[in-house]
């Protein structure tokens, strides 16, 4: 009986391994030759491929197409045909600086360590995690000042959160401004954070009942310092040493950073020294000029602390282009600070209509979900955008709706839906 898998025809003998790859290996080489054969009056003259077999049928010189790979390094390096990179907003200095992830050129969901976003009131202090104490004092029963070694000694978790600077997208407030997606939404990051949870510490050090706020400071020359709620404390907040698998970045906070997952970056305090439990909030200059949202009957939200649910289409999206009519695939991140990404919808029609896309696995609470959209472009004109839809219910909202309730006097939570206008040129810019 004939395999079924067998080509129709008369039946053939079955092959050994050792014949069938000095067959293929003699018509790959007879291909090459015929492929790299110099025109008659070239100069020079190609040096023709190896056809000898070798012991397993293969030849035995060297093969045009492999490339001789240099030493091992001690510590590994990105393709040298790889160039994307953090670009800064304006220009950075000690006192203040940031640079935004290139998001447009992320796959998956996490971001390099080295490509995480940036935002700095001080620049980047450099700390001997050997001299770094972390402590905990105030509403406590037994005050303690840990050493890095010490904290190392605690249980420990890994968990994927993003970290979203609350300033994130804040050109786009009074009109659409930046030309493409890293440079609109590019202070958003996803990353695995390693460290103790902050429950543990507490309960190390025994809270008084009267405790209902924790001041989290760092050890930078800004002394970032903010009030957390004492729930958020107790729930999934992280004292990290850890990301995406090795120390933290300096920039990331080394030797030692707050992770409160879904909160703004600001509240996140790296370089992190010193918490101090407390009855009230503590008001400080972040909290109170910095980072509250004036609204247009000019009172102000404070501790506005959740970050809303929030997209972007990052293929296709500003000053990329399409090479002409055809199928594509468009895909995008999604993420929200206050529940789960249950769905993200995209329209290719202006805001017409809206398809629902596919979310991609994993899809975990308080991380970028990366979602995806088969698609075919006409070669007209269109507007394509996305929305994101989180587990509460709440819809990412167009801009006009959103400058219609929050006005345009406040530079921080901007999460309005991102629409890229596409021309018939194939080429995409921000609207």
């Amino acid at each position: 009986m004939r395999d079924r898998h067998a080509p129709a025809g008369p039946c053939h003998p079955p092959l050994d391994r050792r014949t069938f790859l000095k067959r293929a290996s003699t018509a790959v080489g007879a291909a090459l030759v015929a492929g790299a054969a110099p025109q008659a009056g070239a100069q020079g003259s190609a040096e023709p491929p190896a056809t000898a077999a070798g012991p397993w049928g293969a030849p035995d010189g060297p093969l045009p197409w492999a490339v001789q790979g240099r030493p091992v390094s001690p510590y590994g390096e990105r393709s040298t045909f790889e160039s994307a990179v953090r670009v800064p907003f304006a220009t950075p200095t000690t006192t203040s600086s940031w640079t935004f992830t290139p998001l447009h050129a992320l796959v998956g969901i996490i971001t390099p360590s080295a490509l995480h976003f940036e935002r700095h009131h001080a620049g980047v202090p450099d700390i001997d995690p050997r001299a770094h104490r972390l402590m905990i004092h105030g509403l406590v029963r037994r005050p303690v000042v840990f050493t890095m070694a010490d904290l190392h000694r605690f249980p420990s978790i890994s968990q994927i959160y993003f970290v979203e600077c609350s300033g994130n997208s804040l050109t786009e407030w009074p009109r659409p401004t930046m030309p493409d997606a890293q440079q609109a939404h590019g202070l958003v990051s996803c990353s695995e954070w390693t460290g103790v949870p902050l429950r543990t510490l507490l309960e190390h050090v025994g809270l008084d009942p009267a405790a209902r706020w924790v001041v989290a400071e760092g050890a930078d020359a800004a002394l970032m310092t903010r009030s957390i709620p004492i729930e958020k404390c107790m729930g999934d907040a992280l004292v990290a040493y850890g990301q995406n698998g090795e120390a933290l970045r300096p920039e990331q906070g080394y030797p030692l950073r707050l992770v409160l997952p879904g909160f703004e970056g600001n509240t996140q305090i790296k370089w992190l020294r010193r918490l101090k439990v407390v009855r009230e909030p503590y008001y400080t200059r972040e909290e109170t000029s910095k980072y509250t949202d004036l609204m247009p009957d000019g009172t102000a939200r404070r501790f506005s602390m959740e970050m809303e649910a929030k997209s972007v289409i990052t293929f296709p999206s500003g000053r990329q282009r399409l090479p002409g009519p055809g199928s594509y695939e468009i895909t995008g991140l999604a993420w929200s600070g206050r529940a789960p990404v249950a769905a993200v919808e995209v329209t290719t029609d202006g805001g017409r209509s809206w398809r629902p896309s596919r979310l991609q696995e994993p899809i975990l609470p308080l991380a970028l979900v990366r979602f995806r959209l088969p698609w075919t472009w006409d070669g007209a004109e269109t507007t394509i955008a996305s929305r994101c839809i989180d587990a509460t219910g709440y819809v990412q909202p167009p801009r006009d709706m959103l400058v219609a309730v929050r006005g345009t006097h406040s530079v921080y939570h901007y999460n309005g839906v991102q629409p890229w206008r596409i021309a018939s040129d194939g080429s995409v810019s921000n609207v």
